[in-house]
């Protein structure tokens, strides 16, 4: 595997803090997501960063690699798209999955893979689909997660260090990821840094989060604490990372802060020392991985047997996270509960980010969540956000709501212009709130 180009350190590029990422002193790069901008209408600020030469990488959120289904072409086209337009030496997404098919359902956050063969079977197939239709390489990050799959075959090292030997993908190491499945699922940090090849290592994310009832939330929206910090330098002492970003995506600090963490960052690098490579445990992990990789070439790479497996498992875990299905057996019961509540806080979250509208026409942020979450309760998310936000918007017009008449002509208003039809006349929401009723 050729060396990975010199990034440095960077930061996560967000319009909120366009203006103070282009003050900072001695930022090398930074990574914007993929979804959230339009090759050909690029943000001014941001081309004013590709002026100055400033690296940009696109980070895709959407594919769901992890999936049963084959990546979507459009959206690999899409990601593609943006690689070209932003002169991206690579682009990156994350080992998860994000939806199901059958039922149609978004999770609207990224979701742990079972670490089994049919599960990697399938993300390996996928992986190399998308690097067929990708113009640049691809790198994968580990995600965090609540909770663990039931019945699991590998740890994480040995399912990372496999995907690695099978595809030839390089791995984008989340360091604040790895302490969040320590709390979480109680993961080892460092064997997982023993284990995978850390030759393939593209870049590392840093960010912050916080605990609450013995779980950690990854929430990119606290300052980097000093575990995630000491999770960084164990990392560098195993290798020269190539790139290192601070992911930063709520509640921004001050451009002061956001500096002083970038600096605490490049004192780790600084500080760090390049242990010898190929630990014991290291080269061991990598010989198993090289000894299943051939066997899969072999082979071949599964049946649509276990890509049917995966998608029933995936489907009913889905089902339960934001349908009210049963919970599927051997998951942990209150974990999933909460996950349930942070997928549904997510929702309401984010639809208010990209229609910030309703909260202010149905009387403000706690009026709009109270709305929305019960709505939420019975209706899954099935075609993404902006979606979402009119099926929520319509959702309160077939009630008749809201109660003040103002903001109910507000809403309507709202809606048509964004749906482009009229609002169900009056006895068609009511024969839909009866069904609804009766369901």
């Amino acid at each position: 595997m050729k060396p990975m180009a010199h990034l440095g350190v960077g930061i996560g590029w967000r319009p909120e803090i366009a203006d103070a990422v282009e003050r900072l002193d001695g930022l090398d790069w930074v990574e914007v997501v993929a979804e959230n901008i339009c090759p050909g209408h690029l943000p001014e600020a941001l081309e004013r960063l590709r002026e100055r030469g400033t690296r940009i990488v696109p980070h895709g959120v959407s594919l769901g690699l992890g999936g049963a289904d084959r990546p979507d072409p459009q959206k690999l086209a899409a990601l593609g798209e943006r690689a070209v337009a932003l002169g991206a030496p690579l682009v990156t997404e994350h080992i998860a999955f994000v939806r199901t098919s059958s039922p149609v359902l978004e999770a609207g956050h990224l979701l742990p893979v079972p670490r089994t063969r049919d599960a990697l079977d399938v993300l390996c197939e996928n992986v190399r689909i998308a690097q067929d239709a990708l113009p640049v390489p691809l790198a994968l990050e580990n995600i965090a997660a609540l909770f663990s799959w039931p019945g699991e075959e590998m740890t994480e090292g040995r399912f990372l260090t496999e995907l690695v030997e099978r595809t030839g993908v390089r791995l984008l190491i989340d360091v604040a990821n790895l302490h969040t499945n320590r709390v979480n699922r109680g993961e080892d940090p460092a064997a997982v840094l023993d284990s995978i090849p850390l030759e393939a290592l593209a870049y590392v994310h840093v960010a912050g989060g916080v605990e609450r009832g013995g779980v950690w939330h990854d929430t990119h929206a606290h300052p980097v604490p000093p575990v995630v910090l000491d999770l960084l330098a164990e990392l560098r002492s195993r290798v020269e990372p190539a790139g290192v970003l601070l992911e930063r995506d709520d509640d921004f600090p001050p451009e002061a802060e956001l500096a002083g963490e970038l600096a605490a960052i490049r004192e780790v690098l600084t500080a760090g020392r390049t242990a010898a490579p190929g630990s014991a445990d290291a080269v061991g992990a990598q010989t198993e991985a090289r000894q299943a990789a051939a066997t899969w070439a072999r082979t071949g790479a599964g049946d649509e047997g276990g890509r049917t497996r995966v998608g029933l498992a995936q489907a009913a875990l889905l089902s339960a996270l934001v349908a009210g299905t049963p919970v599927p057996e051997g998951f942990d019961r209150a974990r999933i509960r909460v996950q349930v509540r942070a997928l549904a806080a997510k929702r309401a979250d984010v639809v208010a980010k990209v229609a910030p509208e309703l909260p202010g026409i149905l009387g403000g942020r706690e009026p709009y969540r109270k709305a929305f979450l019960a709505y939420a309760k019975g209706r899954p998310m099935t075609a993404g956000y902006r979606r979402d936000a009119l099926d929520f918007a319509e959702h309160l017009l077939i009630q008749d709501l809201p109660a003040d008449p103002a903001a109910r002509r507000r809403l309507t208003a709202w809606w048509q212009e964004r749906a482009g039809a009229r609002p169900p006349r009056r006895i068609v929401r009511w024969a839909r709130a009866l069904a609804g009723r009766a369901a």
